[in-house]
């Protein structure tokens, strides 16, 4: 298999846990992209591709189709099939699937695309797709017009290192891809609403150069978290807040 990023392998594997807890899901309508733009239906075979701990998987698996869960860390696979035991869950990598050429009808990439965006990668994703099919790029991004979702990346952004991000863009420059059509954009927006340890701390100690960090330095973000939940007036004192994303989905078919 091949090898995956650092902060990856390291981050994903200690805190696969916070991971399931903090990490958003999808809005409702998302379902219904799934269905039109990805065609997905019964019948049909899609792949997760970094499926994680499944965040994504559950609502792939809403539109009847038949998922293949392809995850390379131990840990986040074993978090997905405890919760959906009946998904066939594989290792595997982007660059490496364990799967017939030409047998799946979409692949689709939740949170994930950006650690792995390189030709290799596309040439793999091109061979297990049918003609036709469909790749999908999923990702739940943070409106930082809120000062206090600003504040949040403020605290992770000297964290970071090297590891890829998906504002950077850096993902974008594979595309236009030998043997895929253009990319299409769907925006969407979305709330992630719960309580603020879930949503706040849980979802930035979950981010994987954070989640590699040393347990002191760990302690030191947290309690910087705490510390905007505390100052901020809409946070504050609030067992229930709202965490404001917008969704973007990217469509390109294989030709």
């Amino acid at each position: 298999m091949t090898a995956i990023h650092h902060a990856a392998a390291q981050g994903f594997s200690t805190q696969a846990d916070a991971y399931a807890r903090g990490r958003p899901d999808y809005p409702a309508a998302l379902a219904d992209w799934l269905r039109g733009t990805l065609g997905l239906a019964p019948g049909q075979v899609a792949v997760d591709l970094g499926a994680g701990t499944g965040k994504f998987t559950r609502l792939l698996a809403s539109t009847g189709a038949s998922v293949i869960a392809v995850e390379p860390v131990d840990a986040m696979r074993a978090q997905l099939s405890s919760k959906l035991p009946d998904v066939q869950a594989l290792p595997g990598s982007a660059e490496s699937m364990p799967l017939p050429d030409a047998s799946v009808d979409a692949v689709v990439c939740a949170q994930a695309f950006h650690w792995f965006a390189n030709e290799a990668a596309l040439r793999e994703i091109g061979r297990v797709l049918k003609p036709g099919g469909r790749l999908g790029l999923i990702w739940n991004v943070r409106d930082e017009s809120l000062p206090w979702v600003a504040q949040l990346t403020a605290i992770m952004t000297p964290y970071e290192g090297d590891a890829p991000r998906f504002y950077k863009g850096d993902w974008k420059k594979v595309f236009p891809a030998e043997g895929f059509g253009p990319l299409a954009l769907t925006t969407l927006p979305y709330t992630h609403d719960g309580h603020p340890e879930q949503v706040i701390v849980d979802r930035i100690m979950s981010v994987s150069f954070i989640a590699a960090l040393p347990a002191a330095e760990q302690d030191a973000v947290r309690a910087r978290l705490h510390a905007v939940i505390a100052d901020d007036p809409t946070l504050r004192g609030h067992d229930t807040v709202s965490f404001p994303y917008s969704t973007e989905a990217y469509c390109c078919a294989r030709l």
